[in-house]
C-alpha cells in the first residue's frame, strides 16, 4: 500500500472483529489500518490523515466518547468522517455520539453489507466537493474550514451538531426540510435515532443564535427553512 493511498483507520481492541472490518472492507476495495487503543490511532493520524475512522465505543485506554471529542477539538480532524461501532442500542448514547462528532452509528452485531453502504454514504456526503466557502445570510456567517460561527461579527459557541445543521441549512435558504429529510441529509440515512431529536437540535441551535435565531423557522406539519424573510 503506497504512503498516499486512501485508507480506513479502524480503531478496535477486539480481534476478531478488526479481522471482520477488515475483510469487508477490502472487498470493497479499500485500504484499512487498525489501532488497538486511542494512542496508536492518534499516532497513526500524526503521521497520515485517513479517509475515514471506524470507532469503537470501549478502548483499553480511553472511551470512544472521549477520543471522538479529542479529534472534534482539532481542526486538523474536524471534518474526518466518523462512524461509532458500539454494542450499546439505546438512544441516549446514539445522541451521545453524534453530539461528540460522529457521523453515523452503527450497532454491534452489524452487517458487513450495511455498514459497507454506511461507508460510502458516508464518503460521498464528505467529499471534497461539498467543501465550501464562507457562507452568509443576514447576520450569521459561517466558516467551514476553521469552524466557526459569527453572528453579527461575534463568535459564537455552537456544538458539532448544531454546526453541522446550521451549514446544511445555510446551504440551501428558504428550502423545507422535514425532520427525516435532515436526518438522511444531515446526519446520513442509516442513523437510527428518532426524528423528535431534531427538534432537539434545533432548539439548541436557536438559542445558540441568540438574537438570530429567528432565521430558523418552523413551517407547520412540514418541518424546518433558513430564511431572512
Amino acid at each position: 500500500m503506497a504512503a498516499d493511498e486512501p485508507v480506513i483507520l479502524i480503531v478496535e481492541d477486539e480481534p476478531a472483529i478488526v479481522e471482520l472490518l477488515r475483510f469487508t472492507l477490502k472487498e470493497s476495495g479499500w485500504n484499512t489500518v487498525a489501532a488497538g487503543t486511542a494512542a496508536e490511532a492518534r499516532e497513526f493520524m500524526q503521521n497520515r490523515m485517513p479517509q475515514l475512522i471506524l470507532l469503537d465505543w470501549m478502548l483499553p485506554d480511553q472511551t470512544g466518547l472521549q477520543f471522538l471529542s479529542a479529534i472534534r477539538s482539532d481542526r486538523q480532524f474536524n471534518e474526518l468522517p466518523i462512524i461509532m461501532l458500539t454494542a450499546k442500542s439505546m438512544e441516549e448514547d446514539k445522541i451521545a455520539g453524534l453530539d461528540r462528532g460522529a457521523d453515523d452509528y452503527v450497532t454491534k452485531p452489524f452487517s458487513p453489507r450495511e455498514l459497507t453502504a454506511r461507508v460510502k454514504a458516508l464518503l460521498r456526503r464528505k467529499a471534497p466537493e461539498h467543501a465550501q466557502s464562507l457562507l452568509t445570510i443576514g447576520d450569521v456567517s459561517l466558516d467551514p474550514g476553521s469552524c466557526v460561527v459569527c453572528v453579527n461579527d461575534q463568535k459564537i459557541d455552537i456544538g458539532h451538531a448544531e454546526f453541522k445543521l446550521l451549514k446544511f441549512f445555510m446551504s440551501y435558504p428558504d428550502r423545507v426540510f422535514s425532520r427525516s429529510q435532515l436526518l438522511d441529509k444531515v446526519w446520513g440515512d442509516h442513523v437510527a435515532i428518532e426524528e423528535r431529536t431534531v427538534d432537539v437540535h434545533v432548539l439548541r441551535l436557536r438559542k445558540a443564535l441568540k438574537d438570530a435565531e429567528s432565521l430558523i423557522k418552523t413551517v407547520r406539519s412540514v418541518g424546518y427553512m433558513l430564511s431572512v424573510k
